[in-house]
């Protein structure tokens, strides 16, 4: 069986249960089915390294080391620069080019990939400089990107791609459109009117919508084979907190959760890779969510790739498609934040990580399950 990996939130607050609670290693240890021993671990933690504790996925040691690492390469890193910028005083102020001979004079003899940086120019520019004659693609196509731009202003930019391609045809340059167009653009040459230079595009992660696997069957054959996702906002008088929930279809269960003051696509992949964690779902998994933009974005989305989950989708406007998931937010409001009127949102992080923890998934009957719990589910 796979090793469980649990994440900082869901460490924190087990470690909470005892310190602050009075519970028990060993009544934790049974509710979460942790072992006594990781228990013991992250209390020690806790205890030495304050909030700094479980940095990433790993322990405080473990990021301190890290940190030491850094700085000792860092360290060298400062000593190069200081010996590089001895051996020609204002060679900063200098010309870019007189920069470039330097370099090539001591090539071989210094870290070109530390050296550049440390005289502000760039790698490639370097090396093009070093290999300064162009090539006969580059000589062509520096002729026509001149011979295009007088073309362009000749016609006082009322010529687009098309008519600037007839123009060279005439005067015996053959070319086509495209390579005209691209050129143009690079140059940014823009015809009149044209529709090219206005047009944008949304490069941090576009929206996209994923098929509706399940078509609000909410049924399946065994655990981690289709999991639900869905986000919700929890009140408490120092303002908002932002719950995001997995469930697995099979058992109700919930896999994986994740809190947060704010609500970004690192919500719902926090959660995701929680349960992830947990459960070491196999390849095919389905993971069905609405269309909001923290669950269509490039990251989320590379995320589920990255585990060979498949994406499905509600469609738009449809809460139905979503129904199980819905239910598990109504209980979890009714049951547990309706009555609540949490002062912070540590107190209702901590109190949610009980509701999940220690009751919902270890307790509370569902009547969709004949009356057992998640976990008395699983166990047929």
């Amino acid at each position: 069986m796979a090793r469980r990996k649990f994440d900082k939130q869901f460490k924190n607050s087990a470690v909470k249960l005892i310190l602050e609670e009075g519970y028990s290693v060993k009544e934790v240890s049974q509710e979460l089915e942790v072992h006594a021993n990781s228990l013991y671990r992250w209390v020690q933690e806790v205890e030495e390294y304050g909030e700094s504790a479980f940095p990433g996925n790993g322990t405080a040691l473990a990021d301190a080391q890290h940190k030491i690492k850094l700085l000792e390469k860092e360290n060298r890193y400062l000593k190069e620069e200081l010996e590089l910028l001895k051996k020609v005083p204002g060679l900063l102020e200098a010309k870019q080019v007189k920069r470039f001979e330097f370099l090539l004079k001591h090539h071989g003899k210094i870290k070109i990939k530390h050296a550049v940086k440390v005289l502000k120019v760039s790698r490639s520019g370097f090396y093009e400089y070093m290999h300064r004659r162009p090539s006969k693609q580059q000589v062509e196509r520096e002729i026509l990107s001149e011979k295009i731009k007088a073309v362009f202003h000749e016609h006082k930019g009322r010529y687009g791609a098309v008519r600037i391609t007839k123009v060279l045809h005439n005067t015996g340059i053959m070319t086509n459109t495209k390579r005209v167009g691209k050129l143009m653009h690079l140059m940014g040459l823009y015809a009149k009117g044209s529709r090219y230079k206005y047009k944008h595009y949304n490069r941090k992660g576009a929206s996209l919508s994923r098929p509706n696997l399940i078509n609000q069957i909410f049924k399946a054959t065994a655990p981690n084979k289709v999991w639900l996702g869905d986000m919700t906002y929890i009140p408490t008088k120092e303002g908002t907190l932002y719950l995001a929930v997995n469930i697995d279809v099979f058992s109700r269960k919930i896999v994986g959760w994740s809190m947060s003051s704010r609500m970004q696509d690192k919500l719902v992949r926090d959660c995701f890779l929680q349960a992830c964690g947990k459960e070491h779902p196999q390849p095919g998994l389905i993971v069905h969510t609405d269309q909001g933009s923290q669950y269509t974005s490039s990251r989320y989305q590379s995320t589920l790739r990255q585990v060979g989950a498949q994406s499905s989708m509600s469609r738009k406007g449809n809460p139905y498609d979503n129904a199980m998931m819905e239910s598990f937010y109504k209980t979890l409001k009714r049951e547990l934040i309706n009555d609540a009127h949490f002062e912070t949102r540590a107190e209702a992080t901590q109190e949610i990580f009980k509701y999940i923890e220690t009751y919902y998934n270890t307790k509370r009957m569902h009547s969709g399950l004949d009356y057992k719990s998640p976990k008395d589910f699983e166990k047929i």
